[in-house]
């Protein structure tokens, strides 16, 4: 070779190395994973699941998981997805309703029977509705549906409940939402905001009466330390998002939206598979510790809550027709 056309090659060499390293670098991205469940939780080992996936697709995207409210406190999770403060959080239908009302209806109590119908809902259009609303009013980008349970209530001295009414009083932990202050209304309980993070302390001291969460929850954050019964009310089957900010999605490439999406999905189901097998037999491990575990007849909490319902300012905003076509009327 000549060293003209030796030079030529080395320096295309050159080039060609930098140009690779460059474009690496600018495709690298990092998404920080926010959630206030506790570490210990099916949907934080969901969370850790998907980052192992998304490393292994090689696609230049790392995933670092923040569980327990570690980064970013509880309800502050949305607004820092949308400053661009962290890319991914465990978005609840709470959250969406905050800034589209029209799907409040997700928060109602005693709307889906089971697990299988909620998944159902998720999957078909009326969750093909509600991830376009989300992008398009909240610009962001949900990638897949986890089940985070179906919540009873958790009580730190035992009364004897038949219906809402035996509930009067009772100081209930509840996130600090409209939403979530309605559900408690809507159970005959007195809602009291509280962080996830601060429920352990203020049952031990007696600051709340109570909490309600899916018994897997109650386990992972030892709630069953500090309590001493449970109602099997089943109020909400909860589903929870795997969020992330849409001005990221949408500055990844194909390749990277491809193996985010379904590290996602294949991580949530795992989350789901694993959280609706527990739940078949947390209700006796809770017994067999010392809890009492009441199933009870709940037409009298589903009377409560339409009457409640019925008459919320709130729930006027809601998609009528989309919970119609849930609930069956």
């Amino acid at each position: 070779m000549t060293r003209p056309k030796f030079l030529l090659s080395r320096l295309a060499g050159i080039g060609t190395a930098m140009l690779i390293a460059t474009t690496a670098y600018a495709d690298d991205v990092t998404l920080r994973f926010s959630t206030a469940g506790p570490a210990a939780d099916f949907l934080a080992k969901s969370m850790e699941s998907f980052a192992e996936k998304v490393a292994a697709a090689d696609v230049g995207v790392t995933v670092e998981v923040y569980p327990g409210s570690s980064l970013v406190r509880q309800g502050a999770e949305v607004p820092a997805l949308q400053r661009g403060n962290i890319e991914m959080s465990t978005m609840s239908t709470f959250e969406i309703a905050a800034q589209v009302p029209s799907m409040g209806f997700l928060n109602r109590a005693f709307l889906f029977d089971d697990y299988d119908q909620m998944m159902e809902v998720m999957q078909g259009p009326i969750g093909e509705t509600l991830h376009d609303a989300v992008a398009s009013d909240m610009g962001i980008k949900i990638l897949s549906t986890a089940y985070l349970g179906s919540r009873q209530l958790n009580l730190r001295e035992v009364i004897e409940v038949t219906g809402p009414d035996d509930l009067e009083g009772v100081q209930m932990r509840m996130p600090a939402s409209p939403e979530w202050l309605l559900l408690g209304e809507s159970l005959g309980v007195s809602p009291t905001p509280l962080a996830m993070s601060e429920t352990y302390v203020a049952l031990q001291t007696g600051t709340v009466d109570g909490q309600e969460n899916p018994l897997t929850i109650l386990k992972a954050a030892k709630f069953d330390e500090v309590t001493a019964q449970v109602i099997m009310t089943s109020h909400l089957v909860q589903p929870v998002f795997y969020a992330l900010a849409k001005p990221v999605w949408d500055e990844m490439s194909k390749e990277q939206q491809e193996a985010v999406k379904a590290a996602a999905v294949e991580a949530a189901a795992e989350n789901n598979e694993a959280r609706f097998a527990d739940e078949q037999k947390v209700a006796k491990i809770l017994a067999d510790e010392g809890l009492r575990v009441d199933e009870i007849d709940l037409t009298p909490f589903r009377e409560k809550a339409d009457a409640v319902y019925s008459e919320s300012d709130l729930a006027k905003e809601w998609d009528q027709d989309l919970m119609s076509q849930i609930m069956g009327n």
